[in-house]
């Protein structure tokens, strides 16, 4: 059984490395296999373009999320609460890191408290999985909800992590059929989200017949936490079989492209290797309602809050010139929009 208590320095450690060291993924997140087809005659006039979209009952100026990153300490509380501050300027979403170790120390609670300063934006609470196999249940689940006062609950899957980690916590036995508890109990919707390797339209389609409300891919192509843990690990074996993986997973567009056309039905996010507003476009044209990314995120608060500013200002500007050029003069629109598959060489 790991040593709980270490909980919080691993969170020290996996934000300083994020921060530090080159975790990149080896592999590609699909974005530049796809082109739109450019629209010469949008018949738009650009200031009339419109970004917004109501999710989970909460209406966002941009389809842009801060994809969960931390919490559990002081520098994860400060860093927490410079996000919250400017995604309630932009009208934007957040998601919280894991929560767990708020759950087993309360003292650690205040780290993810965001919402005093963010009262409008919609808000994901965040706990692993597979907590939900070693002692964690629906009240444990409530509890992170209520500590956030958040709108959604990610329960996040991170098997290969698990896999790599010396502590990690690897038995996901019968995990669906307990989701499927949550989501039957819990009060707010249940998003499930990868943490970099992606879902499948299989899994996808899986855990909507469970009553999963929205899926968040985090597919391959941005953050690789298998090169996180290799930063990590002591032994010499176990770190090379961590850099092993590290061109490990779904693609970010292959999976948004599987679950459009397996479960189109279900809300889909899309993260995992964004890294400007012409992508976000892609992946909105690809189905997603929502794109979110956590290292651009990360790299700019830890430089400033100016820095987080031109980022935004940065992504909903491109988003806003890529839906004119393609004739689409809200995301509804911009879902319709066409684009052809060409490998990239």
């Amino acid at each position: 059984m790991p040593d709980n208590s270490l909980l919080p320095f691993r969170k020290a450690d996996h934000l300083r490395i994020n921060i530090e060291k080159n975790v990149q993924s080896g592999l590609q997140s699909g974005f530049d296999d796809y082109y739109f087809v450019h629209n010469a005659l949008p018949e738009i006039d650009l200031d009339e373009i419109n970004t917004e979209i109501t999710i989970f009952k909460r209406k966002l100026k941009s389809p842009l999320l801060i994809s969960s990153m931390t919490g559990g300490t002081p520098e994860a509380a400060e860093i927490n609460r410079t996000l919250a501050k400017i995604a309630q300027k932009h009208g934007l979403a957040m998601g919280l890191g894991s929560q767990r170790a708020a759950i087993e120390d309360p003292n650690l609670a205040y780290t993810f408290q965001v919402r005093s300063i963010a009262p409008d934006i919609l808000l994901f609470a965040n706990l692993g999985a597979v907590q939900l196999n070693y002692g964690f249940t629906i009240d444990h689940c409530i509890r992170a909800v209520e500590m956030a006062n958040a709108d959604a609950l990610f329960l996040h899957l991170n098997s290969l992590q698990e896999a790599l980690q010396p502590e990690g916590e690897c038995n996901f036995g019968g995990l669906l059929s307990k989701i499927e508890k949550v989501c039957i109990k819990l009060p707010v919707p249940v998003v499930i989200k990868e943490v970099g390797w992606g879902i499948s339209g299989k899994v996808a389609k899986r855990l909507k017949d469970v009553g999963v409300q929205a899926i968040d891919v985090a597919g391959a192509g941005g953050t690789s936490w298998s090169q996180v843990e290799s930063h990590r690990i002591k032994d010499e074996t176990d770190r090379m079989i961590a850099s092993d993986f590290n061109k490990w997973g779904i693609p970010t567009m292959v999976c948004l492209e599987e679950i459009r056309t397996q479960v189109p039905e279900i809300l889909t996010f899309a993260s995992g290797g964004i890294i400007n507003g012409i992508e976000i476009a892609k992946a909105i044209a690809q189905g997603a309602s929502l794109c979110g990314m956590a290292g651009p995120f990360l790299r700019a608060v830890k430089s400033s809050e100016e820095a987080v500013e031109k980022l935004i200002a940065y992504l909903i500007k491109e988003l806003r010139i890529a839906m004119f050029a393609t004739g689409s003069k809200n995301l509804d629109e911009l879902r319709n929009a066409s684009m052809i598959f060409q490998k990239a060489r």
